[in-house]
């Protein structure tokens, strides 16, 4: 008997040291992201689209020339003074820029004045041995990712006949043909990617460009001949940062702002109207956005840049140069209140705001007015957090071994008063109701991609896998 004890102690023992072995640090990551990943793949199970929803899209097209930063600015130093500038005029202003952005781990995208230092900088990336082309432009980026997750889709924008190959079934395109693509230049970064002991925090990307077609949104008229037919149930407007820093000629812009405002608001009520933000540094162009374009959406989708930089001008009536890559949930969840109760009121002559979907590295945000048409806004966090790790890692698979979390073990749901939210890894979808607000509030924790292929199209990606399960 007193043998059998000792034999059963022994082995309880043992079983208890090959735990702690196998459990290490590292192991014990591995086993909660494991079990974040099953949760948060049984919700999304539950909640697929098997209707075929409608989508028009627009504006514009390009390609993408995804290039290393580290290639583009090979043998060039930490700059002394790195800074944030409305436009590339030259290449110190490039480096300095991209420098900036850089150590801060933050995505920035800027127009390049100079044609021939376009020129320069395009021969440049084509000499990367890794360089490599995509589907580039937030409308198409967008509308791909709505036909892959079963929509019929209506894109608005030019293309060429060999751009239009790349599209996947189910887009119908409306703008007509051009000889040659805009391209857009993505100069990416990995995270804790070294630069003269400079450390980027997170992997990210600089876009530069010279487009001349996306700016003029040159595909909205015939976009806005093909609409009544297609008749959608949902119209996504993007692309407008294009317009930011382009030569327009006076009024020129503003002009053609009106008329996307007129075909936004042209649009049945019982059709809903997101607009997804982007990088815009040109605070006469965030203004007019904000003036004309944000009045006439019930949807805003936006990154934790683009957030402040709507708050603030809200707010304070100016932008901000850059806010942090990894914000607290209380912070962006103020802000997002108060942009809400902002943009919400009826004025009569606008879209009350209904929806804002913030996508951030760490998690997914989205808040719904109670009443909205918007259904399974949980459904809609979880799809946006598990679509932010395929499209990043390049993957359809979701892995432990490539997967890390960084949002805090709890959050607070405000600054000020707010009740403190326990991560919980078997349930780690968290949604709860506000009354005085009226909305409804959903976090879903982000699975980071540990070994980033891209990130260039994570927000377009992001915000679209998460409208597609709403409408």
């Amino acid at each position: 008997m007193i043998e059998s004890a000792s034999k059963y102690l022994s082995l309880v023992a043992l079983l208890v040291g090959l735990a702690l072995v196998w459990l290490r640090p590292g192991q014990e990551d591995l086993l909660k992201v494991d079990t974040v990943i099953s949760s948060l793949l049984k919700y999304e199970a539950k909640y697929v689209e098997e209707n075929q929803p409608r989508i028009a899209v627009g504006y514009g097209a390009c390609k993408d020339l995804f290039v290393t930063g580290s290639h583009m600015l090979a043998n060039v130093s930490f700059p002394a003074n790195p800074d944030n500038f409305m436009g590339v005029g030259d290449e110190d202003q490039l480096v300095r820029m991209y420098g900036f952005f850089f150590k801060a781990g933050a995505a920035a995208e800027r127009f390049v004045h100079g044609q021939e230092l376009w020129k320069e900088l395009l021969e440049t990336g084509l000499k990367d041995t890794e360089h490599r082309w995509g589907l580039g432009g937030n409308a198409p980026v967008m509308a791909a990712r709505f036909a892959r997750e079963g929509a019929k889709v209506l894109l608005g924008a030019k293309l060429s006949p060999g751009l239009a190959e790349w599209l996947p079934e189910g887009v119908e395109v409306a703008g007509g043909d051009i000889e040659s693509d805009d391209v857009h230049l993505i100069m990416e970064y990995k995270r804790n990617e070294e630069w003269d002991g400079v450390v980027s925090p997170r992997a990210n990307r600089f876009i530069i460009h010279h487009d001349l077609n996306n700016p003029m949104v040159s595909s909205l008229e015939q976009f806005r001949q093909a609409l009544p037919l297609f008749n959608p149930q949902l119209l996504v407007v993007g692309g407008l940062q294009m317009m930011d820093n382009f030569p327009f000629r006076e009024g020129e812009r503003l002009e053609r702002i009106l008329l996307i405002r007129d075909q936004m608001a042209a649009m049945d009520q019982d059709t809903r109207v997101h607009f997804e933000m982007a990088s815009f540094v040109d605070e006469s162009l965030l203004s007019e956005l904000t003036e004309h374009i944000i009045p006439q959406a019930d949807s805003l989708g936006m990154n934790e840049q683009e957030l402040p930089n709507l708050h603030s001008l809200l707010t304070k009536g100016e932008v901000t140069t850059m806010a942090d890559s990894n914000p607290r949930i209380a912070e962006v969840l103020d802000q997002m209140r108060e942009v809400y109760s902002i943009l919400s009121v009826d004025k009569g002559t606008n879209r009350p705001v209904t929806r804002i979907h913030l996508h951030t590295l760490a998690y997914q945000a989205i808040l719904t007015a109670k009443g909205s048409p918007w259904k399974n806004t949980g459904a809609a966090a979880v799809k946006s957090s598990l679509t932010a790790h395929r499209h990043v890692c390049a993957d359809k698979e979701v892995k432990p071994e490539k997967s890390f979390l960084i949002m805090d073990d709890s959050f607070s749901t405000s600054k000020e008063g707010g009740r403190r939210v326990p991560f919980i890894n078997t349930r780690p979808l968290t949604c709860w109701e506000e009354e005085d607000l009226g909305v409804n509030i959903c976090i879903a924790p982000v699975l980071v991609c540990a070994q980033a292929v891209q990130t260039a199209g994570g927000g377009d990606n992001i915000s679209a896998a998460g409208l597609v399960v709403q409408i």
